[in-house]
């Protein structure tokens, strides 16, 4: 019965070469892992935030980490899920280098960098820097709304002397539509004899009521008021 264990062997030999080649040929013919690349994201200060990561070749389940760089404060990354989420919550611009692996022994790794831009929900300017005119403080603000949301907004200018006392000169409020700028917001103001700093306080709300975003701008020079 030799012929008989030689057949099977040979049955055998043929059986698990099926078995095997399927698996090397699509090691062989696998593509390549890379991340795609995706331009820089932009993001409002207080606002949700949520990027998908994609990536293509190699084999399912990714694995990504962050292995160079920080993301913006609030946000994080979900290494299984592949995405990055959360309320960033400082204005700046974070550069951050990704990695993905693949569930290969051993990993296939791309690398790749990416670009998060938060900005702050509003802007304030000086129009007309403040400015003293005999014994008035006077100049001009805008607000720009860099929000996708139509926001409630309120203004308050002050001059403030060297003992931290507070004089009004001016206050404005009105609803700003999405990616707008305000008109021209004038103060004005005769606040007495001394030296003084301008502070612009600015704070806006969606009409839902969430969430807050403020923001002030003051001098850099102080003004002098006198008598005369």
């Amino acid at each position: 019965m030799r012929w008989l264990s030689r057949i099977r062997r040979a049955f055998l030999v043929v059986l698990a070469a099926a078995l095997v080649t399927p698996a090397f040929s699509a090691q062989s013919n696998q593509q390549s892992l890379e991340i795609v690349l995706q331009s820089p994201q932009t993001t409002v200060a207080e606002d949700s935030f949520n990027l998908a990561l994609v990536a293509h070749g190699g084999f399912l389940p990714y694995t990504w980490s962050l292995i160079e760089g920080q993301l913006p404060p609030g946000l994080k990354m979900h290494p299984h899920k592949g995405t990055i989420t959360g309320v960033a919550t400082t204005p700046g611009e974070y550069h951050f280098k990704l990695a993905v692996a693949d569930s290969t022994i051993p990993h296939q790794q791309a690398q790749r960098d990416l670009t998060i831009i938060v900005v702050a929900g509003i802007r304030l300017d000086w129009k007309q820097p403040p400015r003293v005119q005999d014994t008035t403080i006077s100049g001009s603000a805008v607000v720009t709304n860099q929000t996708g949301h139509t926001i409630d907004l309120t203004v308050i200018v002050v001059a403030v002397n060297s003992i931290g006392r507070a004089t009004a000169l001016g206050y404005q409020h009105f609803t700003l539509a999405a990616q707008a700028a305000s008109p021209e917001i004038p103060f004005s103001s005769s606040p007495g004899p001394g030296t003084y700093f301008v502070r612009a306080d600015a704070a806006a709300h969606r009409k839902s009521g969430h969430p807050i975003y403020r923001v002030s701008k003051q001098t850099d020079a102080k003004l002098e008021v006198t008598q005369f």
